[in-house]
């Protein structure tokens, strides 16, 4: 475990490779299920770089907020979140000494050329931000740089290497730093995998 800032924490090869190529199934049958992968327009008009898929909420990126069905896509109802994802989020926070009862899951899928820019996660009710409830990431394929800042976006940012099976935590006074992903290191998934790209399950609180 390696903490970056305080409740900012890196917790390389926190899953096994067995349950690294569980997940990666689950992640495909969550993502080609109804209400399952899909590729966003967010405010303004652009398009992102990766494929969504939100369990227990979805989070509308036209409109900043969250909601039970997809009004910005298809206006479907959100797939629920799984009780055993739910428990794997809490065993993550549970090693860094902080808690979280998750209740939304963003799975991204990021394709080989994909990224995500600078960006704070403020969403949450405003309970949870106050309480430094944290997100939860969990890596699965190609390794990322993944890029945590500080609390304004032109703040100095150090970049982290998330590898497959990594987990990462935001929480405490961490929380709001702004973080992103300028893109993946093709062809370094666990040939078991058999992925080329990179899921990432982002849980957090609402």
């Amino acid at each position: 475990m390696h903490e970056i800032h305080p409740g900012a924490i890196h917790l390389p090869s926190f899953l096994s490779l067995d349950e690294q190529v569980t997940l990666v199934a689950r992640c495909r049958a969550l993502g080609s299920a109804p209400a399952g992968l899909y590729r966003p327009t967010v405010r303004g008009g652009g398009r992102m770089h990766v494929d969504l898929c939100c369990l227990g909420m979805h989070w509308n990126p036209v409109e900043y907020r969250y909601e039970a069905v997809r009004s910005d896509h298809d206006g479907l109802p959100v797939q629920p979140l799984p009780s055993d994802l739910a428990a794997l989020a809490r065993r993550v926070v549970e090693a860094t000494g902080m808690t979280i009862a998750p209740d939304i899951c963003l799975m991204t899928f990021y394709p080989e050329d994909g990224g995500l820019g600078l960006h704070q996660d403020k969403d949450e009710r405003p309970e949870t931000l106050a309480a430094g409830v944290p997100i939860v990431s969990l890596s699965l394929g190609d390794s990322a740089r993944f890029r945590v800042g500080g609390f304004r976006r032109k703040e100095p940012l150090e970049t982290v290497v998330l590898a497959s099976g990594d987990a990462f935590v935001l929480g405490g006074p961490s929380r709001l730093r702004y973080h992103g992903v300028p893109g993946l290191l093709a062809g370094t998934a666990p040939a078991a995998l058999r992925l080329a790209g990179r899921f990432n399950l982002s849980f957090r609180q609402y």
